[in-house]
């Protein structure tokens, strides 16, 4: 039984985590007065790129560096419940709470780092550095936050913090949620915070030297760690689910947050990221943890 819970909640992640990607590029387009692909284009992309060959070798690390990075997101998704009160589709979240996600969570940025080293093309380099830069600063406001919310339930258990919502997180303490909303912006790669890839800048930033299968593996894993960060953070601040339609309407509504949001605003530099990041939301999450 454990089997099939953990496949099926691969398998819509998967499915819903690229068509929240289609939905991105059509609702970007949108915003810049243009039309973008169909929305299931990416999701055609990855499988024919399964299929392709790769164009360029940098050895074993460089085609490790995506595994990591897919283990990462898959097993992290694994210890997210999507509902709080059903045994089904809960994965292995009675064996691992929030301690273990943010340390999983981090997997990715240093298989990306790993693989994109040995790559040796400066344009990845520059994605790497700024993305390892950017890293403790984007993630300390939602480590803040995530406290403040341990310390208000006594637990770490992501479906206890869900079910104990009487009035959710996001209104019952704003401050916290305030300071891990602008963290999950930059999560999610969206503008101000997405000097990372930087589109057009750096040529995609760390992916540019992947082709073929692990470029698919790179698309998969973002898809699927995208809908696992929009589940945990509906878990943590808008009062979990209790079924796939409440799920689905909460991750949409947080995730056109993000895509308007980021739609709005122009991209900061390296510095200017991480200065904001801990002068604004950082700052935010501490009074809202004082406050506590």
């Amino acid at each position: 039984m454990i089997i099939f819970d953990l496949l099926m909640m691969f398998i819509i992640a998967y499915i819903v985590g690229f068509l929240y990607y289609g939905l991105y590029r059509n609702i970007t387009a949108r915003f810049q007065r243009r039309f973008g692909p169909p929305i299931w284009q990416s999701f055609y992309d990855s499988i024919k790129f399964f299929s392709k060959k790769d164009a360029t070798s940098h050895g074993w690390m460089f085609y490790l560096g995506p595994i990591i990075m897919m283990t990462g997101s898959v097993i992290t998704l694994l210890f997210i419940p999507f509902f709080y009160d059903n045994q089904n589709f809960s994965g292995l979240s009675s064996y691992g709470n929030l301690f273990v996600v943010l340390y999983l969570m981090v997997l990715g940025a240093l298989g990306n780092a790993l693989a994109v080293g040995v790559s040796g093309n400066p344009f990845g380099v520059m994605g790497v550095t700024r993305g390892l830069s950017r890293l403790f600063a984007m993630e300390l406001p939602f480590y803040i936050a995530v406290i403040g919310l341990m310390s208000i339930n006594q637990s770490a258990d992501i479906a206890t913090i869900a079910s104990n919502q009487t009035t959710i997180n996001a209104f019952a303490y704003p401050l916290l949620f305030i300071g891990a909303l602008f963290s999950f912006v930059g999560m999610m790669g969206q503008s101000p915070f997405d000097v990372v890839g930087a589109p057009v800048e750096v040529y995609s930033g760390p992916a540019v030297e992947f082709s073929g299968k692990f470029l698919a593996i790179l698309m998969s894993q973002s898809a699927i760690f995208s809908f696992a960060k929009l589940t945990l953070m509906v878990n943590l601040f808008l009062g979990g689910a209790s079924g796939f339609m409440e799920l689905l309407a909460k991750t949409f509504i947080l995730f056109l947050f993000v895509i308007a949001f980021g739609s709005m605003y122009g991209r900061f530099k390296t510095p200017q990221s991480i200065d904001f990041l801990l002068k604004v939301p950082t700052v935010i999450a501490l009074v809202g943890l004082i406050f506590i």
